[in-house]
């Protein structure tokens, strides 16, 4: 039995890339039945795309995705720095599949208010070349922590993450974590929206933050390539869901038929079915 979501809020997939877990995204993709779906920008790597890389558990959270479209989900695909290719098509529609650069959706009676969070970056800003070639250093850093992992497992210690430590140990990464959620909640604030909720930065993260204006609940989905994790808005609650620290994680199932579905060709010919049902 499919978990009911009234909401569910995925961010920073980075599918395309190797520190992508694609597999326990699908894993919680099938767990969760959503009447809407926001996805908040980087869910394809447009930076690090390339042909020769993109592995079949890559290609079946496409045509999860799809489906949910084709099963009348509202689906909301906000644009972020690493799929910015998409914000030419801001603003198409397709029965209830729509791109966006932000969104505002009335929540219980509260305004929240949708966007990626690469705006406030000012490395994004100034310097592009200089934010791709961080990129470069990060996958490069995730690609080096895997190996590190599997080796870690193999005699019985536990994993660590070398990006998390250097997020939390270095002062400058903490202030401008920092300085984006205020960001955030102050220019939420300043337009009356209760809630703010972002991605770009990779953290988890649901609290309070007072402003001049007032007080604003700020949340960030995460991410799939560290912490895997997302927002799930449900019966007028907001909680940030864990893959890692979930049963699923524990049970480690795909069904069955996913895992018969594994054959690049099929795959193709659903996301090709999903996709001419849609546009009829």
């Amino acid at each position: 039995m499919k978990r009911k979501v009234d909401l569910v809020v995925i961010s920073d997939v980075h599918l395309g890339t190797y520190g992508c877990h694609a597999k326990e995204l699908l894993h919680y993709l099938e767990s969760i039945n959503p009447n809407k779906v926001v996805l908040n920008g980087d869910i394809i790597d447009g930076w690090h795309f390339s042909k020769r890389y993109f592995p079949k558990w890559h290609m079946k959270v496409v045509q999860h995705l799809i489906n949910w479209i084709s099963e009348q989900k509202e689906v909301i695909y906000i644009t972020g720095n690493h799929d910015e290719i998409l914000r030419k098509f801001v603003g198409f529609q397709m029965n209830n599949f729509r791109i966006e650069n932000k969104a505002v959706l009335d929540l219980g009676g509260y305004k929240h208010w949708f966007f990626h969070g690469d705006v406030f970056d000012v490395t994004m800003q100034h310097s592009k070349w200089l934010a791709k070639l961080g990129g470069v250093g990060y996958n490069i850093l995730i690609l080096l922590n895997s190996l590190v992992n599997w080796f870690s497992e193999k005699i019985g210690r536990g994993k660590v993450s070398f990006s998390k430590k250097i997020k939390n140990s270095v002062k400058g990464a903490v202030k401008h974590i920092n300085n984006f959620e205020g960001t955030a909640a102050e220019i939420a604030a300043t337009k009356g929206y209760s809630h703010v909720i972002c991605g770009h930065i990779h953290q988890p993260v649901k609290k309070d933050i007072t402003t001049k204006e007032g007080t604003v609940i700020y949340l960030n989905s995460g991410d799939w390539i560290e912490n895997l994790t997302s927002l799930e808005y449900n019966e007028g609650e907001w909680t940030i869901f864990n893959y890692l620290e979930s049963d699923l994680h524990l049970d480690g199932k795909i069904s069955d038929e996913v895992l018969a579905d594994l054959n690049d060709y099929l795959i193709f010919q659903k996301l090709l079915l999903e996709f001419n049902l849609q546009t009829k």
